[in-house]
């Protein structure tokens, strides 16, 4: 009798074994598909975190806002920039103003007081661009900033450097004259 509990103890032993290693296989399995969905759905990488948060793919995508309401400066200025407060006061005025993140964005524009953004993409500053002039060229913001509209953070997708500037004016035909771009 001792013989035939021993057998049954190993079979049920082993029995269980195999119901780990299948439940550690299936673990595994469920963590690659969800790792494989999020980086699907969240193609590129995350920008920096920001004081308020912000998101293009909200505003951009969603609410169908140009990029040229809130970065009006790219029309005649060398920087596109970040639009001062005022402009977000334009609809947050009356728009969600209760939303924990938009009272802290309207309470910086009452108290006069600039919000602190974390800087994401810069151009060395002995380069001249004129956002205005690749504006009136008909280059689509997207060609230099990425994908922006479905970005929540924005990250910066191209490295503004010398070569990726010369390939894009060669691509288009533009000029390539040093001093056009070096003042």
């Amino acid at each position: 009798m001792t013989g035939k509990l021993t057998r049954e103890t190993e079979r049920g032993s082993r029995r269980f074994r195999l119901f780990e290693a299948l439940m550690a296989a299936g673990a595994v399995l469920m963590a690659g598909i969800a790792w494989w969905g999020y980086s699907w759905y969240y193609q590129g990488d995350i920008g920096p975190q920001q004081p308020i948060p912000f998101s293009h793919r909200l505003h951009v995508y969603e609410k169908k806002i140009g990029c040229l309401l809130c970065h009006d400066t790219a029309t005649w200025s060398g920087r596109a920039g970040i639009p001062p407060l005022q402009t977000c006061m334009l609809c947050h005025e009356r728009v969600a103003i209760h939303y924990r993140p938009i009272a802290k964005l309207r309470d910086h524009y009452f108290r006069n007081v600039p919000v602190e953004w974390v800087r994401v993409g810069w151009v060395n500053e002995f380069v001249y661009f004129p956002h205005s002039m690749h504006l009136q060229a008909g280059i689509d913001c997207g060609s230099c900033h990425g994908n922006v509209l479905m970005m929540d953070r924005v990250v910066q997708v191209h490295p503004f450097q010398m070569g990726f500037c010369v390939k894009c004016h060669r691509k288009n035909r533009a000029t390539t004259d040093c001093f056009t771009c070096h003042r």
